[in-house]
């Protein structure tokens, strides 16, 4: 559940000196880490400079995401950063954000199709199929090694390598045609 500011505004942000950030709605300090989560949740915030009050939000979440990409949580490709990089005192320079930012809502709001649209597109691919196999040939290994039913539990005697070659082509016969039936 949200919690929403008592003003319904976004909530304020400080930044001292010593780069504590200080929520004055909780009346607590915070970190880089507890802003990140407040946007994932949809909570509005600004950041403030302690001392000017000048509004530093884009730095802060610039900074959040640099930490972010610094951790591994790489989702800014090297040449979409280059192509952002080579916007910057362009003509268009002044349509980039504005495109940005209608570029992600737009993939926000179409997030659920996004995912299904993923999702479904291995579900009827040749690479679905090899799992299902892979998957059957697995379950078909670890049941060669489980005792079967009807079987009787005496181990095999070494001298008769004839009856274990026997046994092992007629569980490979098996294995086979639960190979096909899955292609089929």
């Amino acid at each position: 559940m949200k919690k929403q500011a008592a003003t319904d505004g976004p909530v304020i942000i400080k930044k001292y000196a010593n780069r504590r950030l200080y929520n004055t709605e909780s009346s607590s300090y915070i970190t880089l880490d507890h802003l990140a989560a407040m946007t994932r949740e949809g909570r509005d915030f600004k950041v403030v400079d302690a001392k000017t009050d000048e509004d530093i939000t884009h730095n802060v979440l610039t900074q959040i995401i640099m930490e972010e990409e610094a951790r591994g949580q790489t989702m800014l490709p090297v040449n979409f950063l280059r192509q952002l990089i080579a916007m910057y005192g362009d003509s268009m320079q002044a349509f980039v954000p504005s495109y940005l930012e209608a570029s992600m809502d737009s993939f926000r709001r179409n997030q659920e199709q996004f995912k299904s649209a993923v999702e479904g597109a291995f579900a009827n691919s040749p690479f679905a199929e090899i799992a299902k196999r892979n998957m059957a040939m697995f379950e078909a290994a670890t049941s060669a090694f489980k005792p079967q039913a009807g079987m009787g539990a005496a181990p095999a005697k070494p001298a008769e390598g004839d009856d274990d070659v026997s046994a092992l082509k007629a569980e490979l016969a098996r294995l086979q045609e639960k190979i096909d039936k899955l292609g089929h």
